[in-house]
């Protein structure tokens, strides 16, 4: 049996696409044998471990011990869990959790802990103030150059981050495969054609010759938002039949943009198994974030999801694998080089479409996964 551990990871559609449907995955196709073992934070536990079962009814939730810093301490439930399941692999969803592996690796409870890179952890915690605790993000570089360099195996999701790992840390071993995010199932049967399109726009209220560019996921202060306001501010002031939708919570930067330009911005907060038959409405995909060290190695799942739903992305020119991606597969534009607004075709929809089911499906990295488990 092997554990996937998930430390202060809460419910969300983020973590359904790269955990649950992950674990899923693994289990149904390969026959993985693997548990979800989630370690979530006292506050609203009951609220969030429900739906955590919901997705996943054999996954076990743990409240997280008090005190972010003291994380160590979680090795006592987990040690008990592990007496009962008897896994041999713990697969680290961060690098608390892959720290919680190497001390039961350490007693010979487990043999293997595999850490799963999500990003530059020392870089995003400081970047972006993601943790508060002083005393954690003293030790974070430590942790996370111990988790690179300690553990048995490692999963990246981008090319960017080996190269992070090996400049910061040393890193020159290829105990290492390369899974960026990859789509949720619900994304993997998109259908794309007038009439789905129409269908679309008539719930979201567009008219059919509106140029529509699509904003998904948290407007927080790390997706950069005033990159994005002066980026669309242009375009907009050109035609009022451009619209721009947030598929967001709406804030005061949303708000400051409806004010500006009236009954050209939209703001819709969905359901994350909602997100494709609001994405089908439009043309372009934003992705524009600063150019930071967590942005440069980061691989966003919405760069998949956008293209699934037919859009052309419109992306920051260093972020992650992927602004390379749009260049090389002429699915999009540099955000830097866009010039010119106009409809897309069906048959662009489709085709980006068939890139994204071609490229960030799990069964396109089956061979990757392979190679996890066997590890």
């Amino acid at each position: 049996m092997i554990f996937y551990v998930t430390y202060n990871d809460l419910p969300s559609g983020i973590f359904s696409s790269q955990v649950i449907d992950t674990v899923k995955f693994l289990n149904a196709e390969l026959n993985g044998n693997v548990k979800l073992i989630s370690f979530i934070s006292f506050r609203n536990f009951f609220t969030n471990r429900r739906k955590i079962i919901i997705e996943k009814s054999d996954a076990l939730v743990l409240p997280m011990f008090p005190g972010f810093h003291r994380f160590r301490f979680n090795v006592f439930l987990l040690l008990i869990v592990t007496l009962i399941f008897r896994p041999n692999c713990i697969i680290g969803r961060s690098v608390l959790a892959t720290h919680l592996g190497f001390l039961l690796r350490k007693i010979k409870m487990v043999k293997t802990v595999i850490y799963d890179g999500r990003g530059a952890i020392e870089a995003e915690w400081k970047e972006y103030k993601v943790v508060a605790n002083y005393i954690l993000l003293s030790t974070i570089r430590d942790l996370e150059k111990s988790a690179v360099l300690n553990s048995d195996f490692r999963i990246s999701v981008s090319y960017a981050l080996v190269d992070y790992w090996k400049v910061n840390f040393n890193y020159n071993k290829q105990e290492h495969v390369i899974i960026p995010c990859t789509l949720n199932k619900v994304f993997e049967n998109v259908l794309i054609n007038a009439q789905s399109i129409q269908i679309s726009r008539d719930q979201i209220g567009v008219n059919k010759d509106d140029i529509l560019f699509v904003y998904s996921g948290s407007v927080a202060g790390w997706q950069s938002f005033n990159l994005l306001y002066e980026f669309m501010k242009k375009i907009l002031k050109v035609d009022l039949d451009i619209k721009l939708l947030f598929l967001s919570e709406e804030d005061s930067n949303i708000t400051k943009l409806k004010k500006e330009f009236k009954e050209q911005i939209i703001c819709r907060k969905v359901n994350a198994n909602e997100v494709p038959e609001f994405l089908l409405a439009a043309d372009y995909g934003l992705l524009i974030r600063e150019e930071s060290t967590t942005n440069l190695v980061a691989s966003p799942v919405k760069f998949a999801e956008y293209l699934a739903c037919g859009l052309q992305v419109i992306i920051s020119d260093k972020l992650g694998d992927y602004s390379k991606f749009v260049i090389d597969k002429n699915c999009g534009y540099l955000f830097s080089q866009f010039i010119n607004p106009h409809k897309i075709e069906i048959y662009s929809k489709n085709k980006n479409s068939d890139l994204a089911l071609g490229f960030f499906t799990k069964k396109y990295f089956i061979k990757e996964y392979i190679r996890v488990l066997n590890s």
